[in-house]
């Protein structure tokens, strides 16, 4: 079974959904209700809750590792939008909440918390791809899905797979709010599932007139010809 986060991971907009200009229930916040991104901070590491679906009726293999640390501060109805994360900060987990390395998985990658697996969203020493996503030996598929509703469409080849894996680890990295500023992130877009060993999954959004990633990873002519020669084989069928 598949885990699959349902959205756009674009650092500029991963922390706050929404707000509003009115007094909120919080004393002293100048913001209105708060709806928080289930999120997590250990190591200097943001990680972002991989949700699973409604379909799902079995377990995923997940094997919980070492502990990483504890929740210390819970922000749901406590922090403002203006609150700056720091190890140990979660949106939703309760304050005492351990946070587990996933055994066979790097902690730079995925964590585990409430028996809920979190995927890096932002790591501040990642300066390439495989700093911020190493991909690398724990991918057992990628797949194109619908922009529509998100449903898998075609796997990718497996000399397409590795291709794409072996050149990923080479790619550069930058600041996702700064490319969203400049309008990289507008026009065609294609999402990319990629599905890890154990069977948890996530979305990678990739815009095709500027050759980038949402999560501010820079595509290479390589990575660009792979994703479109999967796609016009996918158009042709």
């Amino acid at each position: 079974m598949k885990v699959l986060i349902n959205m756009i991971m674009i650092s500029v907009s991963s922390m706050l959904l929404s707000s509003c200009g009115n007094f909120s229930s919080i004393t002293g916040c100048p913001d209105g209700e708060i709806e928080w991104v289930d999120m997590v901070m250990i190591n200097d590491i943001k990680y972002q809750y991989l949700p699973k679906p409604a379909d799902v009726n079995n377990p995923l293999p997940i094997e919980k590792g070492r502990e990483l640390g504890k929740v210390t501060f819970k922000m749901a109805d406590r922090a403002c939008s203006n609150h700056k994360m720091k190890n140990g900060d979660a949106a939703y987990l309760e304050e005492g909440t351990s946070i587990y390395e996933i055994k066979g998985y790097p902690t730079s990658l995925i964590v585990v918390a409430n028996d809920k697996a979190f995927l890096v969203d932002t790591n501040i020493k990642a300066k390439t791809a495989d700093n911020l996503f190493p991909l690398d030996g724990w991918v057992k598929n990628i797949y194109i899905e619908s922009t529509e509703d998100g449903s898998r469409i075609q796997p990718y080849k497996q000399d397409s797979t590795k291709k794409f894996l072996d050149d990923w680890s080479q790619l550069k990295l930058e600041d996702p709010e700064s490319l969203y500023k400049k309008g990289k992130m507008e026009g065609d877009r294609i999402f990319l599932e990629i599905e890890l060993n154990n069977g948890v999954s996530f979305r990678l959004v990739y815009w095709v007139n500027s050759n980038i990633f949402s999560n501010g990873v820079i595509g290479s002519k390589e990575i660009k010809n792979i994703i479109e020669d999967e796609l016009s084989h996918k158009i042709s069928e």
